[in-house]
């Protein structure tokens, strides 16, 4: 049995928007079009891909969700096959889909892609913005072939490129300010934690240190924790690197223990992403090299 490479093109785009009015706007095709094709190819496979309902409008099935992962990462060795062509003809083409956390989007990604256009103008750069979690989920899904994320980096190859550490902001005025180094043990009932989706990973690392945040007021963005620092309810406790991507005018404190972490770019394999984005990580991470001298 042959599969038509364009009824996967379409399941796919009914499978990301749940969606079969809002697949056929994407595609530029009718939606009595999308319903044929998802049927042609349910008939050649002989299972239901997605299911009806009345609130949600389409389910992926589980053998959906599992021919999906399939689907993107035939597309993305479809991809790389016109881009080994490509890169043989000195015009390297393509689409590089990317997963970023907002602070390396800001940080990380401006002056890689300028670059990269620079040299290579036909490559497509698709970014996605989540939490490193979520973007963790994304590369294993093959809904990206890379992720700028936060260590740990667990079963996925990876690229170091920034190392990164905890640090406290308080206010200008605050009876801390004439402190060296800010214990975390002795003030942990007073901070404000920004966790912005790292959890289980940060949590990890305090325990570490046998330190429990767990009850302490919490915030999920660096904008928020620096509101509340402003407001003084309490000692704002967050990475400099996430800190770094916004603009806040307080003080900020190394902390003792020293807490650390790793930035960098994740994918299933190197060995299997596209020349595109191999070439991608490579230029991020002789600027991330350049910038810190590593």
């Amino acid at each position: 049995m042959k599969i038509n490479l364009n009824h996967l093109n379409v399941f796919m785009a009914a499978a990301e928007k749940l969606n079969i009015t809002e697949a056929a706007k994407a595609l530029f095709i009718s939606q009595p079009a999308v319903s044929k094709t998802i049927k042609q190819l349910e008939d050649a496979l002989q299972v239901r891909l997605f299911v009806r309902d009345r609130q949600k409008g389409i389910i992926l099935t589980d053998v959906g969700r599992e021919v999906l992962v399939l689907a993107r990462q035939m597309q993305s060795i479809e991809n790389r096959i016109f881009q080994v062509a490509s890169r043989e003809s000195q015009l390297l083409s393509g689409t590089i889909k990317i997963g970023s956390f907002p602070a390396a989007s800001s940080l990380l990604l401006p002056e890689a892609i300028a670059r990269f256009r620079a040299k290579y103008p036909h490559v497509q750069i698709e970014l996605h913005e989540g939490v490193s979690d979520q973007i963790k989920e994304w590369v294993t899904d093959r809904a990206v072939e890379i992720g700028l994320v936060a260590s740990p980096f667990t079963e996925f190859e990876h690229y170091s490129l920034v190392q990164d550490h905890m640090v406290a902001i308080i206010p200008d005025d605050h009876e801390l300010h004439d402190t060296a180094v800010v214990d975390l043990g002795r003030y942990q009932h007073d901070m404000i934690y920004c966790k912005g989706g790292h959890e289980a990973a940060m949590n990890s690392i305090l325990q570490q240190h046998h330190l429990n945040l767990e009850s302490n007021l919490t915030v999920q963005t660096a904008e928020t924790l620096i509101h509340m620092v402003r407001r003084r309810l309490g000692i704002g406790l967050v990475f400099d690197f996430t800190l770094s991507s916004v603009s806040h005018g307080l003080t900020v404190k190394p902390v003792t223990p020293v807490i650390t972490r790793e930035i960098g770019v994740i994918a299933i394999s190197f060995d299997e992403i596209s020349p595109a984005s191999m070439e991608f990580v490579r230029m991020m991470a002789d600027d991330e090299t350049s910038r810190f001298g590593k």
